[in-house]
């Protein structure tokens, strides 16, 4: 046998899961152990409406379409009828705090509420929408990351905001938020994308008073692998309810294909994975990171899935994902499995600990197994693998 067919059968053993279980079901069923309620993902102690929740549970609703297993769907529905009262109104929520992130969880409800009819999920998807009515915005249209960061777009807050948004138009006949998720995706193109590399930097702050805040441009200092993997998962999802007519939509979709050819020159040639900082691969101290690599996996095999990227991408993003399985996915002596290297998270500026976007910042954030925003991910690309 020549050596490169033994490394695609190598590959390829190495994405069936020994128990011949599914690695979307194998995946969902771990964290559902780990979280036996819904609300307690996320590491969560108390009930929240976080984005991780939103991410997850999307995740589950997709397993349960794939499967039909009622589990699936009571898993996802227990944090909706946990957080969602009889009025609409969503527990822990507050409007007025105007927090990209807690849009995001809103997701999730338009399969809950198109499964139940329960009024109150529609409700609580106005109340989510109405926040992006008021919303702070920079002078051109972007949405503020947080009310709390001033004139701060962050790349994470196009994925929070953008596709629910999308969304919200295609099933209540909104169509002019189609236009607003397109200036979002365009917009932050103009402000924060590098020539030099084709990537982009993870905060642009209008008003350039931040001291993360480059005081020629108003950009972070550095490329984050994951916030690059929201801003590009933000793309894929927002396609899926733009319709095929709108005029930005070839804009949209040339702007994936760039950023989509950009990443390929930033792979770990030995695992096919990306680090936390991007472009900084031999850097001292920097470490390959799953959740940004799970995110650039999932929008090149969709994308490519859905016509917007070429077919190699389907090609190279399954590769990618088998990389990813050998790399990353780690089996547990119960029989579960985890996912290892995750950044648990990251940002910019902040009061009790200023959070500067240098290196040094990136690569100290802690690690863990299991967060949520590789899990989803893995989960929701394997189904596109029907792995």
């Amino acid at each position: 046998m020549n050596k490169k067919l033994f490394v695609i059968l190598s590959l390829l053993i190495l994405a069936i899961p020994a128990n011949g279980k599914k690695y979307y079901r194998w995946m969902t069923d771990s964290d559902m152990k780990r979280n036996p309620e819904s609300w307690m993902l996320d590491f969560s102690k108390n009930l929240k409406w976080n984005y991780c929740h939103g991410l997850m549970l999307q995740a589950v609703l997709q397993v349960w379409e794939k499967t039909s297993e009622p589990k699936y769907f009571d898993y996802a529905y227990s944090y909706a009828d946990t957080m969602v009262l009889a009025d609409g109104q969503i527990k822990t929520y507050k409007l007025h705090e105007y927090n990209i992130d807690r849009v995001n969880p809103g997701k999730f409800l338009f399969t809950i509420y198109n499964a139940t009819k329960e009024e109150r999920f529609r409700k609580a998807l106005e109340l989510l929408r109405s926040q992006m009515l008021t919303h702070p915005r920079t002078a051109d249209g972007s949405f503020w990351h947080k009310k709390v960061y001033p004139h701060q777009v962050w790349l994470d807050g196009l994925y929070m905001a953008s596709p629910f948004l999308a969304q919200y138009g295609k099933e209540f006949n909104e169509p002019a938020l189609f236009d607003d998720a397109a200036q979002q995706i365009v917009d932050i193109r103009k402000h924060s994308y590098d020539s030099k590399t084709g990537l982009y930097y993870h905060g642009w702050d209008e008003s350039k008073q931040q001291k993360w805040a480059n005081p020629a441009t108003g950009l972070s200092p550095n490329f984050w692998s994951r916030s690059i993997g929201w801003y590009m998962m933000s793309i894929i999802d927002v396609l899926d309810f733009m319709p095929a007519h709108h005029p930005r939509r070839g804009e949209i979709i040339e702007i994936l294909k760039e950023l989509s050819a950009s990443l390929e020159n930033f792979r770990d040639p030995k695992t096919g994975m990306w680090y936390q900082v991007t472009d900084q691969m031999n850097r001292k101290g920097n470490y390959l990171e799953s959740t940004g690599s799970i995110m650039f996996i999932y929008s090149w095999i969709k994308g490519a899935q859905k016509g917007y990227l070429d077919k190699s991408y389907e090609k190279k993003g399954k590769k990618a994902y088998n990389q990813y399985v050998k790399r990353f996915i780690k089996k547990e002596s119960d029989g579960t499995i985890s996912v290892t290297d995750c950044c648990a998270v990251a940002g910019l500026g902040g009061e009790k600990f200023y959070r500067d976007g240098s290196f040094e910042y990136y690569i100290s954030e802690p690690i863990r197994d299991n967060d949520p925003k590789a899990v989803g991910p893995f989960i929701i690309t394997s189904i596109l693998l029907n792995k």
